[in-house]
């Protein structure tokens, strides 16, 4: 795990806009100014949240994590979909390489945003946003709105000030006369349970939080989270940017265009997606002790199977074996298969295998 401090630091959160709606309006352009909601398996009268509402949506008063049936009464003529992950996450791996083109210290924290550490950067941040919004729209077609300040907690705030295709610049010193007016709820980490407390405190806005001495946070909230409260509502976070973890698994999974029932077709995909598995893991010098398939039905239903093995592997045929192991007690005779995917866990640093000359 690599930290990032800078005395003076100059920190992008990178936000990408109405995320999973803007990917499926990508996809077919005919939604592009109809409200669209995104969640569950697409069906408002079936249990379900909503995951993103675009713009339009959101001017009917629907929200993330909103029930889908509240969102159906809301506005009826909105389009509602299935969450495609997978789609997403693929859009997603785009969009952070046009990040990662324009600095190497980013802190992943999200499907669809992430942070830069530009502290180092000679250009002005003019240059640095066109240069993210022309890279992203370049890989992906899509908008993003950028909150700049001089830590994370500030530029998480300001990505949100000017939303859609916004940039947003947060200075320390228009912190009392831009943050503090702000209810409460937009700081980060004041949840709904926190947000009751202290408005039955008479705490509405940030300024206010600000207001308060540190003992009477620590008092009603606890030394850490009250220390934090103190901290965050002047706009101090001293968090650096964590570039890097590692990793616990690598997987691959893939969603058919249409149910399949032709066992030979789904195990030539387990091959295909083991063999992608294996590259990530040789490429990263891991070895494995776990291998997992997961199959999802065409009614949703979602089954895993896992091998563990004494030793490590990492060799492909060893992997695949193991995956068709795991296939073995999965039933699959008269049913069709939406989605699998191939997984290896329980993982060890070894050396790199080259690849053959």
């Amino acid at each position: 795990m690599t930290l990032h401090a800078h005395p003076h630091r100059r920190i992008l959160h990178i936000d990408m806009d109405a995320f999973f709606a803007a990917v499926e309006e990508k996809r077919n352009p005919e939604l592009k100014g109809k409200p669209v909601v995104i969640g569950g398996r697409g069906d408002p009268t079936k249990r379900g949240v909503v995951s993103t509402a675009n713009y339009e949506a959101r001017k009917y008063g629907i929200y993330s994590s909103l029930p889908l049936r509240t969102a159906y009464k809301l506005c009826p003529r909105a389009i509602f979909l299935p969450v495609d992950y997978e789609a997403y996450a693929a859009v997603s791996r785009r969009f952070k390489t046009a990040l990662r083109d324009i600095s190497p210290i980013m802190e992943d924290v999200g499907i669809d945003e992430a942070y830069l550490d530009l502290s180092d950067k000679p250009e002005t941040n003019e240059e640095i946003c066109r240069k993210i919004k022309a890279g992203i729209d370049e890989k992906t077609g899509l908008t993003c709105s950028i909150g700049i300040a001089p830590n994370k907690l500030l530029a998480k705030i300001a990505s949100d000030m000017e939303k859609p295709d916004g940039i947003t610049i947060l200075t320390e010193d228009a912190i009392e006369e831009r943050l503090w007016p702000m209810p409460i709820r937009k700081l980060y980490g004041i949840g709904p349970k926190t947000e009751e407390h202290l408005k039955a405190m008479g705490i509405e806005t940030i300024g206010q939080l600000a207001a308060l001495p540190l003992e009477i946070l620590v008092q009603r909230f606890g030394p850490s989270y009250g220390h934090y409260l103190y901290e965050a509502a002047r706009g101090i976070d001293e968090s650096p940017l964590i570039t890097s973890w590692e990793p616990k698994s690598f997987s691959r999974e893939t969603t058919f265009q249409v149910d399949e029932k032709n066992w030979q077709a789904i195990a030539r995909t387990i091959a295909e997606l083991t063999r992608e598995v294996v590259s990530d893991l040789t490429a990263k010098g891991y070895a494995a002790r776990n291998v997992s398939l997961k199959i999802r039905y065409s009614d949703f239903r979602t089954v895993t199977r896992a091998c563990s093995t004494p030793e490590t592997v990492q060799k492909e045929e060893e992997i695949r074996r193991l995956a068709f192991s795991c296939l073995k007690r999965v039933e699959l005779t008269g049913r069709k298969v939406r989605l699998v995917g191939v997984r290896v866990g329980s993982l060890e640093k070894v050396a790199k295998i080259s690849p053959p000359v």
